[in-house]
């Protein structure tokens, strides 16, 4: 049952392949469960949020319930589907019209009649009136109510979700404080919109390197003034910090995901087997943490893209699920077998959670299989995989073994470390002095003839913290001394487990357009008397081209001019 100040859960059940995960998307309004047409294809429970007419809950989907399984994995997941019946507040027993009663059905309702809460009947592909009709045969069960719906189209499924907020316990002090937060929340935009309030501003001075005059005149011609960098400030500290941390466990199958789950919760949320690919949904669990809390996403195994090709639909769904969820974590601690070491696998995993900006703390598991251990043996195992994957250096590294529990808690800690990293801002005065001195070390290096000029830098968002730096030939820094840069900003300011973004702009000065636009003007008169009466428009004079450069000191502006005539 829902504890105090927490949502009230309804879980859905019946037997295997009735329609109970299409239900779950339907309601949840996302294809958050793998749907495939083959039974038994669920086996954790899967949690996620619904909201129907103002009253929030948790819904959750659960493993076709089977009397006696023979398969030991299918064992498991009766033992989860009995643990989400325990605790929900209500029942959704889910049945197929298309079939009627059966004696699996009739088991399912021997089990849930000793449930506590009640059991609300949903007679599922009732897609035609005659179904409906046809669904009339479930009241036998002996409840009240029965609800032919069709998931798939969601026929029935508003009378369904009505019927479940009546029977929803009463909102607690917690949810109804949420909403008072909500409210106050739309009357504070509502009034900054019409101009009553004034949005706080955190800014600093400008950088100003101290070269010289033209610096500084080509560093103020960029653009970017203390007023816009006031503003960029002010959207970063804008950045929620509401959401609790989004921490993705992922990994190659049966590198220990699950177990180390089970082992951070202290039970058995997920099922765990030998056998690879035994999860197969993203699954969602929040777990208390300090003051707040955090939530823990257990994902399938990733497997190579050929076996995924290859294999069934559901190893393919799982896979882009566990691709989907490092997307919407924070931070993803990357499991890896301490036996079979760092594989390419894990390298292409770590890739993808690197190119997505998200945290990263690579997690050595199974350490107590590692034999003949010294004191050195982390270390070495930590060179290694900073030699093998050297894009992976600003990621912790930690040993830890899932099925003894050594190390566990500490994987959180450096995940919420990694997170709080993730979201430093850095002023930007302090930022511009610290790039000031860098350049001064260092400059950039000439690339073919052109040597790019720094002049201003500012972090224009977090999650990951990205900068942007305006200067001179700014397509030609190169990648190593962009290396540099982040290897700088890293010494000083830290940004452990997390990437940055470095962005190059090319500064524009407020002289060069006028400059060519000037001489656009001034050549049009010049092609227009040279043209002969009657030539075709645009033709080139006989004798000396547009395109010519003329003699004297006055060459450098006429070779100016011409071009800008080409460009016209």
């Amino acid at each position: 049952m829902a504890g105090e100040g927490s949502l009230p859960i309804v879980a859905i059940v019946g037997r295997p392949n009735v329609g109970k995960s299409t239900l779950f998307n339907r309601i949840v309004g996302e294809r958050a469960a793998i749907v495939e047409d083959r039974a038994r294809t669920t086996r954790d429970r899967l949690y996620g949020l619904a909201d129907w007419n103002g009253r929030r809950f948790m819904l959750v989907d659960t493993g076709g319930l089977e009397v006696d399984p023979r398969d030991p994995i299918e064992a498991r997941v009766q033992d989860q589907a009995r643990v989400a019946i325990a605790e929900a507040d209500v029942i959704v027993f889910v049945v197929e019209a298309i079939t009627g009663l059966t004696p699996a059905d009739e088991e399912a309702a021997a089990l849930l009649r000793r449930a506590k809460a009640p059991v609300l009947v949903a007679a599922n592909k009732s897609d035609n009136a005659r179904r409906e009709l046809e669904a009339a045969e479930f009241y036998a069960l002996g409840w009240e109510r029965t609800f032919p719906i069709a998931a798939i189209h969601g026929r029935g499924v508003a009378d369904l979700l009505d019927e479940i907020v009546v029977a929803l316990p009463a909102e607690s002090d917690a949810e109804l404080a949420r909403k008072r937060r909500e409210v106050e929340a739309d009357e504070f935009s509502r009034e900054v919109e019409q101009g009553r309030l004034e949005p706080l501003v955190v800014g600093d001075e400008q950088f100003d390197d101290g070269d010289d005059a033209d610096d500084a005149a080509d560093a103020a011609a960029t653009g970017v003034d203390d007023e816009s960098a006031r503003k960029w400030d002010a959207m970063i500290a804008s950045e929620s910090d509401d959401e609790p941390p989004a921490i993705a466990l992922v990994g190659r199958p049966n590198v220990g995901k699950s177990s180390l789950l089970n082992a951070l919760l202290g039970q058995e949320r997920m099922i765990v087997s030998d056998t690879p690919g035994t999860t197969r949904d993203a699954i969602d669990t929040r777990l208390p943490w300090g003051r707040t809390e955090i939530v823990l996403i257990d994902t399938a195994g990733i497997r190579r893209r050929g076996r995924v090709a290859g294999g069934p639909d559901a190893d393919r769904f799982s896979t882009l699920r566990s691709f989907r969820a490092i997307s919407r974590a924070d931070v993803a601690v990357l499991l890896i077998d301490a036996v079979d070491g760092l594989t390419a696998q894990d390298m292409h995993i770590a890739g993808f959670v690197v190119d997505e900006g998200r945290g990263l703390v690579v997690a050595v598991n199974k350490w107590d299989a590692v034999e003949d251990k010294t004191g050195t043996t982390f270390d070495q195992y930590v060179d290694w995989i900073r030699q093998e994957a050297p894009f992976l250096d600003f990621a912790p590294i930690v040993s830890i073994s899932a099925k003894t529990g050594q190390r566990v808690g500490r994987v959180l800690e450096l995940a919420v470390d990694v997170w709080a990293e993730r979201r430093r801002r850095v002023p930007t005065g302090e930022l511009n002095r610290i790039v000031g001195d860098a350049t001064a070390r260092q400059e950039p290096p000439a690339v073919k003839g052109k040597r790019p000029k720094l002049f201003y830098a500012t972090q224009v968002a977090v999650a990951p913290p990205t900068f942007v730096f305006f200067a001179r030939e700014a397509a030609s820094v190169h990648f190593s001394y962009r290396r540099y840069l982040e290897n700088r900003l890293r010494d000083v300011f830290g940004f452990l487990g997390t990437p940055i973004r470095l962005v190059f702009r090319e500064r524009v000065t407020s002289r060069e357009p006028r400059q060519r636009a000037t001489g656009g003007r001034k050549s049009a008169p010049r092609a227009a008397a040279s043209a002969k009466p009657g030539g075709k428009p645009g033709a080139k004079p006989a004798g000396r081209g547009s395109d010519a450069r003329p003699s004297g000191k006055g060459r450098p502006s006429g070779a100016k001019t011409a071009r800008a005539t080409r460009r016209g």
